[in-house]
């Protein structure tokens, strides 16, 4: 793929997985080396990330928005939001275990969550959603919002300028109990009741 000013926001935001950004300018050594690795890798993770590049003299306003001053410089971003990075040469196999690493400790930090409210669930009387997919994607968006608002504010209910009001959204929120009872599950889906056999 490759990205512009014109479409780099739009792509990035709406990739649906994370993308790994090659930063590169004409007449660079390095960014001709390290090229075939990333694309060897993008081919081998298909399947968890896309590979982009971008030319730095094609770029200005984005290359100025990221702080990118040297080539090649290559950055992962995950929900539209630049999470690691590294600039010059790098070999194939550290390329590998880096992005290895990156995708381990969001996949700990999920499974974390994951059971920490298994847990509160199993104590309180409730259980998580069965479903695992929908149980992930709560979790992952809770922690996007709290890398970026500070707390785990559900992810259904909206963030005001009330911090008061705001503390009742955290995760999990001062309504979900009152949810389980009327609707047997809370608002965003992450509780529901025991189902009686």
């Amino acid at each position: 793929m490759i990205l512009t000013d014109e479409n780099f926001e739009k792509e990035i935001n709406e990739a649906g997985k994370p993308i790994l950004v090659d930063f590169w300018m004409h007449g660079c050594a390095p960014c001709v080396l390290i090229a075939p690795a990333l694309e060897k890798l993008a081919e081998e993770m298909k399947e968890e990330i896309i590979l982009a590049k971008i030319d730095l003299h094609a770029a200005p306003l984005t290359v100025q928005k990221y702080g990118i001053n040297a080539a090649p410089t290559i950055v992962l971003f995950k929900n539209g939001k630049p999470v690691s990075g590294f600039v010059g040469m790098m070999p194939e196999e550290n390329i590998r275990a880096w992005l290895k690493d990156n995708f381990t400790k969001e996949d700990k930090q999920v499974d974390n969550l994951i059971k920490e409210y298994e847990e509160y669930a199993n104590k309180n009387g409730f259980s998580l959603n069965p479903d695992r997919k929908v149980v992930e994607a709560i979790v992952k968006s809770l922690l996007e919002k709290e890398k970026n608002s500070g707390a785990r504010y559900c992810p259904c209910r909206r963030v005001t300028e009330d911090a008061e009001e705001n503390k009742k959204i955290i995760c999990s929120c001062s309504y979900h109990l009152e949810e389980l009872e009327k609707d047997g599950k809370c608002l965003c889906g992450l509780f529901v009741k025991n189902v009686i056999k």
